[in-house]
């Protein structure tokens, strides 16, 4: 039996807690039915402001129900934002899939019903915008089944005589919810009504004793006998609590229909953070598997999985503990240390060991924040003034350190080049982008050397809209987008002999160096080769490493596009000196000379980079992802199948073809394509491509 709630929403033990995350795509009614929940439970609430901030963010809401506290999360439904909704998939232990019955089911929410189901994610189904023109809740329902798992509905919508949604029917109690008068009425059924429940009830009663694996209640029901509401409400929450069995219910947040039945569902059916599964635990060196139990008496395990930074108030993280008990003024170990589960380094993000005081704990209750001295293992809270912790940072205590395996996080793959505006911007512009990357793991700093580019790696369009207005309203830094280039290469594409001649007079010692040149073009990847057949000491040997030298630095200067110069053998076979005037300085001069002097159009093409692109995308959408590709001057290498309803395609695609492929590739499959992309190599841009590049710089 678990302690009762106080009104402080401080808990003693984790079966009091429920840790829920609601997701759906932009435009489901998602966060309607968040502020719904909360208006419920919370006097005078009046909903939050609607802003772009609060669309693109993972909303922590913290409120008291029964004898359970429910830590509601909102995550974001834009693609842009999945980096949020995949730490708030972390931060619970369920989740309520928001669908609207006007719109149905998008690619990217049956990918992440997949997702959780693989990790046995108990789940259930909210159907809303029961009343938009060409809704229909038995088709929601046929497209939720279409996700292959036991999804049933557990409440159908009461419609009144203008098509109205006035409550609903329960197919556990044989009840109706009517909300036709203002206010929520449980009364019997009518005829109709009782006609509409029988129509579903066979199907709801045989999947929860199926999936609740009760042997005893499938054997009552098979000889016929009534069963007791109670009997079939406990099979229920059990299925859902197992992550078997799924229920649909209608909500209907203007009129707060379906509003108390979710939060039974929530309260009875989900389960508490004892009994979801861990993630793995280890020492902070990857080198032992540490055990770790929901107990608030045991040493401290909790992961960061939010990190938000104000140039006032500092940083506030959002921490989901797994072990102990977290308390203001304790001293924590805090630890990241990516590269013990990636197997490789994160220039942005490198390993780092140090101990934090905690700041003071807090709780949000609707726009509310109010604080409690301690939180227990199972709970989420958010933390001030951790000044050196990241996301998915561990903090542990700091005589057992310890490391959470972090999360799978998505790669940004749409880059922005970006310039401060102003001088007074570039002031501020490296320190306002680190806060960035700190609190967002989805954003990606990087410079080419090639370019000397400041390149923002980004999920789409909306992100990169949302980092500039941050960098702007939040850290009052402006900045400048860019083209973005890509670093190209030039190489000779004939063999060709080149004479280079330094000769200067100037008073006392001059200068005088020539060398003559073969230069051979290499396989793509072979590099610089340096041959040496010089006979009969045309250049002294003491020489010979400085038309080298000159040659090396020429290659790295490159010729025509000033870019680097590669996949070339070099000869030296002849040359001529001077007893006095010849000088190291000299043979680099007329070695850089004679390979300027080759160095044309005609002799020299330009190499472009070339990605591996592997492409995952629905069936449907196979051949415009292939045409796409083509269009992109892509080499196809293979396409497979996923076993899963998807394509995976594999092929070769020029960089520069890739700078919008985010952007594209959601488009052309309906937000159903993901895609990876690895450097492979470099290969000769086409000679029209290369005049316009030529002609660019």
């Amino acid at each position: 039996m678990s302690s009762k709630v106080s009104t402080s929403n401080t808990v003693s033990s984790p079966a009091d807690l429920r840790n829920v995350v609601l997701v759906g795509s932009s435009g489901s009614g998602k966060t309607t039915v968040f502020e719904a929940l909360l208006k419920a439970r919370i006097t005078g609430y009046r909903g939050e402001r609607d802003d772009s901030e609060r669309a693109a963010s993972l909303t922590l809401a913290s409120v008291a129900t029964g004898n359970v506290v429910i830590n509601l999360l909102d995550a974001p439904g834009h693609p842009d934002f999945v980096g949020e909704l995949r730490a708030g998939l972390r931060a619970a232990d369920a989740a309520v899939f928001v669908v609207s019955a006007a719109d149905r089911i998008d690619n990217a929410t049956t990918t992440l019903w997949r997702e959780c189901r693989a990790v046995g994610m108990p789940r259930a189904i909210v159907v809303t915008k029961l009343d938009a023109e060409g809704s229909d809740y038995d088709a929601a329902v046929d497209a939720c089944r279409a996700l292959g798992d036991s999804i049933v509905p557990a409440y159908l919508p009461l419609r009144d005589a203008d098509n109205t949604i006035t409550g609903n029917m329960s197919l556990v109690t044989k009840r109706v919810h009517d909300y036709s008068s203002g206010s929520e009425e449980v009364r019997e059924p009518n005829d109709v009504e009782n006609a509409q429940m029988d129509a579903y009830r066979s199907e709801f009663l045989e999947g929860v004793i199926t999936e609740s694996e009760d042997d005893d209640l499938m054997e009552r029901y098979l000889e016929g006998e009534d069963l007791a509401i109670d009997s079939v409400r406990a099979d229920l929450l059990t299925a859902i609590a197992h992550g078997r069995f799924h229920p649909v219910v209608p909500v209907q947040p203007a009129n707060g229909v379906g509003v108390e039945e979710l939060f039974s569902i929530i309260e009875n059916g989900f389960p508490h953070p004892g009994l979801h599964p861990l993630p793995t635990v280890t020492s902070v060196d990857g080198s032992e598997i540490l055990p770790v139990t929901c107990d608030p008496d045991e040493p401290l395990v909790a992961e960061i999985v939010r990190t938000t930074s104000d140039p006032f108030a500092g940083r506030q993280s959002m921490v989901r503990i797994f072990s102990g008990t977290l308390r203001t003024d304790d001293v924590v170990h805090v630890a990241g240390h990516r590269n013990v589960f990636t197997g490789s380094e994160d220039a942005a993000h490198p390993g780092h060991d140090e101990d934090e005081k905690i700041g003071p704990l807090s709780f949000p209750v609707g726009v509310e924040m109010k604080q409690k001295a301690s939180a227990i293992a199972g709970d989420i809270v958010l933390v001030s003034k951790l000044t050196r912790a990241e996301t998915s940072d561990t903090l542990s205590a700091r005589d057992r350190p310890a490391l959470v395996e972090p999360w799978k996080q998505p790669e940004p793959l749409l880059p922005v080049a970006l310039s401060a505006a102003s001088r007074h911007d570039e002031d501020k512009l490296a320190g306002a982008l680190a806060r960035l990357v700190v609190e967002d793991t989805t954003v990606r700093l990087d410079r080419p050397a090639e370019t000397d580019q400041l390149l923002l790696w980004t999920m789409g369009q909306a992100h990169i809209d949302l980092l500039l207005a941050r960098l702007s309203d939040r850290y009052g830094v402006h900045v400048e987008s860019e083209p973005v280039r890509v670093a190209v290469r030039e190489t000779f594409v004939a063999p060709i002999k080149a004479h280079g001649r330094h000769v200067k007079q100037s008073g006392g010692h001059g200068q005088y160096a020539v060398c003559d040149l073969e230069i051979e073009p290499l396989e793509r990847g072979a590099g610089f080769e340096f041959v040496d057949k010089v006979v009969g000491g045309s250049v002294p040997r003491q020489f010979i490493p400085s038309v080298e030298k000159g040659v090396r630095t020429q290659l790295e200067k490159g010729t025509i596009s000033g870019h680097p110069l590669v996949d070339v053998r070099v000869t030296l076979y002849d040359g001529k000196s001077h007893s006095v005037d010849s000088s190291d300085m000299a043979f680099q001069t007329a070695a850089s000379m004679a390979i300027k002097e080759a160095a044309t159009t005609k002799t020299v093409a330009l190499l472009e980079p070339i990605e591996e692109v592997t492409v995952s995308v629905g069936d449907e959408y196979l051949g415009a992802v292939m045409t796409d590709l083509s269009n992109r001057r892509g080499q196809l290498l293979g396409t497979d199948s996923d076993g899963d309803g998807n394509s995976v395609i594999r092929a070769l695609v020029p960089a520069s073809e890739l700078s919008r492929y985010a952007i594209d590739l959601r488009g052309l499959a309906h937000g159903s394509g993901s895609f990876t992309r690895h450097f492979r190599g470099y290969e000769t841009m086409p000679a029209n491509l290369a005049e316009g590049y030529l002609a660019r710089d």
